[in-house]
């Protein structure tokens, strides 16, 4: 499963799609651009429970998953606990892996 997020992650980033920092990530929230949020699990407790707020405020889905490192490291990116899909697509593929499915292929 990890493999499979972090190719999707990899793939946000490669075309554009993908946010990260606390900062953009609310900014673009507020303009509605924002398909889903990703938590990193190791993010503070402030961090995590701000996201949560600005996110059923602004009715966007947000998942925990990875940590800081395996998460900025799949975008190639350095220290970031949160990060934002803006593709529809994109962000439904993911959560599809993360909650057990498949992203590809069957139905």
């Amino acid at each position: 499963m990890i493999n499979k997020v972090n190719g999707l992650l990899g793939l946000s980033a490669k075309s554009g799609n993908i946010l990260a920092g606390t900062d953009l990530v609310l900014d673009e929230m507020l303009k509605k651009r924002v398909k889903l949020v990703i938590l990193a699990s190791d993010a503070s407790e402030k961090t995590k429970k701000n996201m949560k707020y600005y996110c059923d405020k602004a009715n966007v889905e947000i998942v925990i998953y990875g940590t800081i490192e395996e998460n900025s490291k799949a975008i190639g990116k350095k220290n970031k606990a949160v990060l934002a899909i803006k593709d529809r697509n994109l962000a439904d593929a993911i959560k599809k892996v993360i909650h057990g499915g498949e992203a590809f292929g069957k139905n």
